[in-house]
């Protein structure tokens, strides 16, 4: 996977994207095999040395993942106050500039709950760059959302990919989105512990 792309991976339900996807940031271990990040091997690490892969991976869940007793602010907050020491001020700059890049500017004392679905994903993502990830896992990010608040959210990420140079992996069952922003696509025809297929719809796989 290259940095500014967008790889995403399709294919029908319960044949394992989002087993990859946990995988791939850590949160289940490969039963063989090795995920390798610049060389590194993840699957081998203890879990101080996975944290450190960690404060490189940002990740946008499909439910958004937000964190209903705390504002936006504090959600955006808070992958900074877990893996940085920055200063209270460096912290709020960091979050403003966020909310700023995915249109939720002056809404940091909101809650969850006053939000729309489609401003759930923005904060959600605004949370999934508060640390300048070099990889971005999103799992169906526009699961719920209407077409045109889809678009939004696809523009969104495919403008941050390529505005900072991210590796971005997506999971998605909305071809539309996948071919829009795409910039290569992985058919996953079956995952099991025993087998694994995938097929490179276009040009470039990574297996």
């Amino acid at each position: 996977m290259k940095a500014g792309e967008t790889i995403a991976f399709v294919g029908p339900s319960g044949s394992g994207k989002t087993t990859m996807m946990k995988l791939l940031v850590g949160l289940y271990r490969p039963d063989s095999g090795q995920i390798l990040y610049n060389g590194r091997d993840f699957s081998a690490m203890n879990r101080a040395q996975r944290k450190e892969v960690r404060k490189e991976i940002g990740m946008l869940f499909q439910g958004g993942a937000l964190f209903d007793s705390q504002t936006l602010e504090e959600n955006v907050r808070f992958p900074l106050d877990m893996f940085t020491d920055l200063s209270i001020k460096e912290k709020l700059d960091r979050v403003n500039f966020c909310l700023q890049r995915v249109q939720l500017e002056g809404k940091n004392g909101l809650y969850p709950t006053e939000l729309s679905g489609g401003m759930k994903k923005r904060a959600a993502l605004a949370r999934a760059i508060a640390n300048n990830p070099r990889y971005l896992f999103c799992d169906e990010p526009n699961s719920g959302l209407d077409p045109k608040t889809a678009i939004v959210i696809d523009e969104l990420i495919k403008d941050i990919t390529h505005e900072y140079n991210i590796t971005t992996i997506i999971v998605s069952h909305d071809m539309n989105s996948v071919i829009e922003i795409g910039d290569n696509i992985l058919f996953i025809h079956k995952l099991d512990a025993k087998k694994m297929k995938i097929y490179p719809i276009n040009s470039y796989t990574i297996f």
